[in-house]
């Protein structure tokens, strides 16, 4: 039986360190979370990352627009925060209303304050081997990683997805760390032999029980970032992640679904606001270590 890599104890121990960074600036560090429209997934998520902010001394503060914002407005909206050397961290929560494209809008965010990672700045240096924000959810993964003492340096990872949300950042992540990486998707062919042939083995395609017992290496880490909500034979809907629950009886190390990497995604969101005030408390301080600043290259 695989060994369960539970989320909320590392997210604890992220949180708690992210909460001492915090404490020694001179004052706290201000996340700025902005909302257009009233998605209920979106409400329950920006109050929640506000909420989570407070409870470790940052501060948290919520725009919320109504869904007929129009574009312009919400770029000016942006262009104020930026402006503000009291906002630290930047957060647009999506998706954004049909009428509003969002690449221009997280494309207008101060990378220096993109605490979400996806401006093509920071994935420039993240690519590049430089300081830089990273996305929370495969940063997260990172920081779930060494919380339970998984080395990936020369160890090969196998990543099933290229999304520009986790499988890409994430590889570049594993790069700096070491691993040899693959990255599979959908074109993949015979993705069974490649899974099989990972040390470690994260799946972040959105496909409830993709991965199957015969496709994982005996021993292997497997990472789950998949959510589903799927309906049972008497039709109650529970969520499962991308990889079969018999995938424990098979795997040496495996996170569940739910209570493994979402909390890291929300606990990764407030270390690099922490990051992102720390480095702009001082532009001439060195690259911040760990899981909260540069990685290793």
């Amino acid at each position: 039986m695989a060994t369960r890599l539970s989320g909320p104890p590392a997210a604890e121990a992220l949180l708690a360190q992210t909460a001492r960074r915090a404490a020694a600036l001179a004052t706290p560090p201000h996340l700025v979370i902005v909302r257009v429209g009233e998605d209920p997934a979106s409400v329950s998520y920006v109050r929640g990352k506000a909420k989570k902010a407070g409870e470790i001394g940052l501060r948290g503060t919520v725009h919320a627009l109504p869904d007929t914002t129009p574009q312009a407005e919400l770029l000016a909206l942006i262009a104020g925060l930026n402006a503000d050397p009291g906002v630290h961290g930047i957060l647009v929560q999506l998706p954004l209303p049909g009428h509003i494209d969002p690449a221009p809008v997280l494309e207008a965010i101060d990378p220096n304050k993109d605490v979400d990672g996806f401006h093509p700045v920071n994935v420039g240096r993240l690519w590049t081997g430089q300081p830089a924000l990273s996305p929370c959810t495969p940063a997260g993964i990172m920081a779930l990683l060494a919380h339970y003492e998984v080395q990936v340096a020369g160890k090969v990872v196998v990543i099933v997805g290229r999304s520009t949300l986790v499988g890409r950042p994430l590889a570049a992540l594993m790069l700096g760390a070491d691993a040899t990486v693959t990255l599979a998707h959908s074109r993949t062919r015979d993705l069974a032999a490649v899974t099989r042939g990972a040390d470690v083995l994260v799946v972040a395609v959105g496909r409830a029980g993709l991965i199957t017992p015969d496709m994982v290496r005996p021993g292997a880490v497997v990472v789950d970032v998949g959510i589903n909500r799927v309906l049972d034979d008497a039709g109650k809907a529970h969520l499962t992640g991308d990889v079969h629950p018999d995938v424990s009886q098979v795997a040496g190390a495996l996170t569940p679904v739910p209570g493994g990497v979402g909390p890291m995604t929300v606990a990764q969101l407030m270390a690099n606001t922490v990051q992102a005030a720390e480095r702009q408390a001082d532009r001439r301080a060195a690259p911040i270590p760990g899981v909260l600043g540069e990685h290793a290259h």
